[in-house]
C-alpha cells in the first residue's frame, strides 16, 4: 500500500511540473494558409508616437525591417526573413511561426544550427487586417510607461 502512495505521489509531483505557455498553441489553420508564400515589409509605423527608436526583435532598428523578406511556409510552420536595407547591417535567418486561435502570431528566430525547440525566446504578435495581398502584425511595446503599437505592414511579393 506505501509503494502504491508513493508512486502516484511521485506521479502528481511529475505532472504538476509541467511547463505551461503563455500563448495558445491551438493553431488557425485559415490564418496560416493565407499567409504561405513571400511578403515584403513596406512599412514599420507607431501611431500617436512616430518619434520613437524601435529595435525589432533583438536584431535591427524597426525601419531596418522596411524592404526585409519573409517566407512562410505553411504546411510546416517554417520559413525564412531577411533584411537588406541600406545602411543597415544585413541579416538573414531561418524562422518557425504560427498563427493561434485568438489571432496571435508567435515567432522564433533562430540561428543555423539550433533547432526551434532548443530556442527559449519568442516573439507574439497579433495579426490584423489581413487579406490576400496585405496583413499587419502588431508588437507591443512600453514607452514611457504607456503601451505603444509598432505596426509590420506585410504585401505579398510577386
Amino acid at each position: 500500500m506505501r509503494k502504491i502512495l508513493f508512486l502516484t505521489a511521485i506521479a502528481l509531483v511529475l505532472f504538476s511540473c509541467k511547463s505551461t505557455s503563455f500563448t495558445n498553441s491551438k493553431l488557425d489553420k485559415g490564418a496560416q494558409v493565407a499567409m504561405k508564400g513571400n511578403w515584403v515589409i513596406s512599412s514599420v509605423s507607431y501611431p500617436g508616437s512616430e518619434y520613437i527608436k524601435v529595435s525589432s526583435f533583438q536584431i535591427e532598428d524597426s525601419q531596418c525591417f522596411v524592404g526585409s523578406t519573409w517566407k512562410f511556409v505553411s504546411n510546416n510552420n517554417k520559413g525564412n526573413m531577411a533584411l537588406k536595407k541600406s545602411g543597415c547591417a544585413p541579416f538573414s535567418s531561418p524562422i518557425t511561426w504560427f498563427v493561434n486561435r485568438d489571432g496571435e502570431f508567435v515567432l522564433k528566430v533562430l540561428d543555423a544550427d539550433i533547432k526551434a525547440k532548443k530556442v527559449r525566446e519568442g516573439y507574439v504578435l497579433n495579426v490584423a487586417n489581413q487579406t490576400e495581398t496585405s496583413f499587419q502584425l502588431i508588437d507591443k511595446i512600453t514607452v514611457g510607461g504607456k503601451l505603444t503599437d509598432v505596426i509590420y505592414q506585410f504585401q505579398k511579393a510577386n
